[in-house]
């Protein structure tokens, strides 16, 4: 991600402050961020629920 892409984000995320204060601090959540974001495997069948639904009086 790049600097100016962070700034923006950050700014959106009313973490101005934090920008000014500690842009590197800033800089490396946000890059922790795009990592863990890349390794999430979106799902194929976008109907596809990642487990079964909740239905009360189941299973109790």
């Amino acid at each position: 991600m790049d600097k100016p892409t962070i700034e923006l984000l950050a700014r959106r995320a009313g973490l101005a402050k934090a920008l000014a204060e500690f842009p590197d601090d800033v800089a490396a959540a946000a890059k922790q961020a795009a990592d863990v974001m890349s390794k999430i495997k979106q799902p194929t069948d976008p109907a596809a629920e990642p487990w079964p639904p909740m239905k009360a009086g189941r299973g109790l």
